[in-house]
């Protein structure tokens, strides 16, 4: 607990935040638990997420996994929210592997129904909020009612400015990886690309992620620390940063401070210490 004293002397920090910052805490004005200032300067522009651990964390609650996958979707709404405030650009979520397809043909049905009745009472809110949405991965196997809803919600925010929410949905980095080079090799096959002009910019332009920057931070829930088939070629210089915290335990206060832990790192791609890379 903190004395009276501690309370009055991090309520008057928060609410008179250093330059360049703001000030995010949990509730409670006379004692807020804590808090992280966050540099507005330095705000990652793209944030992916490895969203693991609502099965454990049910297990633990004494609950099914068909609850503990529908508080992980609260907590999407949550970091959607608290992403588009402190003004992350993009938000890649890996919602559903390739490898994914191997879980109980129950689970997967209810996680389907789950993901396309969600989408489609929030296309409104994504609309009213400027969110684009949009889609990574594999049609193939998908089945037609969540591709369905995935067209309708891309079609809906197409216009939108604001924060681009990008699903990772029968998704892996490899066989993103294969897809690629097939189509490298197809156009030179057709002669529209020589081998010789093929260089790292090439291979990005035939990714899925073609027209969104690498991230800059990735964040993984549930205490594993393992990268799992997603956006390999795009994390080569991101900042990790992995939690023990499930999922559906990972708030907005959690989100918070990965962005202040990043912050505190020096970002070099290789270069000397204090070497800053132009638009990082």
């Amino acid at each position: 607990m903190l004395s009276k004293v501690e309370a009055s002397q991090r309520h008057a920090l928060i609410t008179k935040p250093l330059p360049n910052t703001v000030a995010y805490c949990d509730g409670g004005q006379e004692a807020p638990p804590f808090f992280y200032m966050i540099q507005t300067s330095n705000i990652p522009r793209h944030v992916a997420i490895i969203m693991d651990g609502n099965g454990r964390w049910a297990k633990r609650q004494h609950l099914t996994r068909t609850q503990g996958h529908t508080e992980g979707i609260r907590r999407v709404e949550e970091i959607v929210a608290a992403a588009q405030k402190i003004g992350v650009k993009v938000l890649t979520l890996f919602t559903f592997s390739t490898e994914n397809w191997r879980r109980p043909e129950s689970e997967i049905s209810i996680l389907m129904s789950l993901l396309t009745n969600v989408l489609q009472k929030k296309i409104k809110m994504l609309k009213e909020n400027n969110v684009r949405f949009q889609v990574i991965g594999r049609e193939e196997s998908v089945p037609g009612s969540v591709l369905k809803a995935f067209q309708m919600a891309i079609h809906e925010t197409k216009d939108n400015t604001g924060l681009i929410v990008n699903l990772a949905f029968n998704y892996g980095s490899r066989q993103e990886i294969v897809d690629a080079v097939k189509k490298i090799a197809a156009a030179v096959e057709k002669k529209s690309l020589v081998i010789a002009d093929i260089d790292e910019k090439t291979i990005t332009q035939f990714l899925y992620t073609k027209d969104l920057p690498d991230p800059d931070l990735l964040i993984r829930t549930s205490g594993e620390k393992r990268i799992s088939n997603f956006l390999l070629w795009q994390l080569s210089y991101s900042e990790l940063y992995f939690t023990d915290k499930f999922w559906p335990d990972f708030t907005r206060e959690e989100f918070e401070k990965a962005i202040a832990d990043y912050q505190k790192r020096e970002r070099r791609y290789g270069d000397l210490a204090g070497t800053v890379r132009e638009g990082s």
